[in-house]
């Protein structure tokens, strides 16, 4: 367990950092100060002053934050704002400074998928086996097949193909394959365990191969738009009320989940630890910057629909009304966080 603390806060300082330092460069390169950038939260255990920015590390592995001068009217002094404040920035120049957190993810977990494709192999959607009673073989599809789209979906790896499947809840489902160099259509209707409580196409997928040269950059990006298609559809599930409050975790439940991939994979080598943590890395990277861009408020979505609304409107939110709304949506996410927290101690202890 030691072991995956210490890989969760290498994963947790690399997240962090990058989103951070997103916000960080560009309010830098656009005039806006930065009045500290830290990592962590609670109590400081290490900090520096250099320039006009306060840089710190705080105790708390959770979150992290590049706070800029101005941003904050409710608790600081309006005479204080200058024209490097951030509300006195125009509006395009914050937009990009809230927007880069989020980008400067999706940028990491690009550069991570690039170096875990190269080392890695790729597993292309292609029937190895059927079931019995399978689905797919009633739709007339055999092994050797290499399925292409779902429902109009393009498909470039097995674990898509799975996903796509389980999203389906079991309504038929459009299927465009190759065999022997030619295309075939059919419509495949997915059928039910009673074990598993869910519903099945009844194959089982995967061919093997290595990523070589350039094709590395493309197949990278097919490993961030999985990862991408995986956190917004899993978040229109818990938005529907289908995943329960254990299918949702914060750093305590990351640490089990790296603790268990660790205890997986250590058996193979070090080789395939490391690239079973930058598999989840990119996940949890492609993640982050998702839900950071929720329009809720506190968050970087919820602050870039005030600068939209000012865009369309022509003129600002008043920022105390606009600081009010953060406060209470940080409110929020403090209870969230602490039920979470909670929550994942439970499941520990089950």
């Amino acid at each position: 367990m030691i072991v995956s603390v210490i890989i969760f806060l290498l994963i947790f300082g690399i997240l962090v950092t990058s989103h951070e330092f997103g916000h960080f460069i560009i309010a830098k390169t656009g005039g806006i100060r930065v009045k500290e950038f830290f990592i962590g939260m609670g109590p400081t255990i290490f900090k520096k002053q250099k320039g006009e920015t306060l840089y710190s590390i705080k105790l708390l592995p959770v979150g992290g934050a590049c706070v800029f001068d101005g941003m904050d009217p409710i608790s600081e002094e309006k005479e204080s704002f200058d024209e490097r404040a951030f509300l006195n920035a125009p509006v395009w120049r914050r937009i990009a400074t809230l927007f880069a957190g989020p980008f400067a993810n999706f940028i990491i977990a690009y550069i991570l998928a690039v170096i875990l494709v190269s080392f890695s192999l790729w597993n292309f959607p292609v029937i190895h086996k059927l079931t019995e009673e399978s689905a797919a073989a009633e739709a007339g599809m055999q092994v050797g097949d290499t399925i292409i789209s779902i429902d109009g979906e393009k498909v470039y790896n097995s674990q898509e193909v799975t996903l796509i499947s389980q999203f389906a809840e079991g309504s038929p489902m459009d299927i465009v394959y190759e065999r022997d160099g030619q295309k075939y259509s059919t419509t495949l209707q997915p059928k039910y365990s009673e074990k598993e409580h869910r519903y099945y196409m009844g194959v089982y997928m995967g061919e093997y191969e290595n990523i070589k040269g350039f094709q590395a950059f493309k197949y990278a990006w097919y490993e961030v738009r999985f990862s991408l298609k995986n956190t917004y559809r899993s978040l229109a599930l818990l938005i529907k009320g289908k995943l329960s409050a254990d299918d949702v975790s914060g750093p305590v439940g990351v640490v089990k989940i790296v603790d268990e991939v660790y205890e997986e994979t250590s058996q193979y080598g070090i080789p395939m630890v490391i690239l079973n943590m930058l598999s989840l890395t990119v996940l949890l990277s492609v993640n982050l910057g998702v839900m950071n861009l929720l329009p809720f408020p506190a968050l970087d979505g919820g602050r870039l629909v005030f600068q939209f609304i000012e865009v369309i409107f022509g003129k600002p939110v008043p920022p105390e009304k606009e600081g009010y709304v953060h406060m209470f949506g940080m409110i929020l996410l403090i209870g969230l966080m602490v039920f979470v927290l909670f929550n994942d101690i439970m499941k520990f202890t089950r």
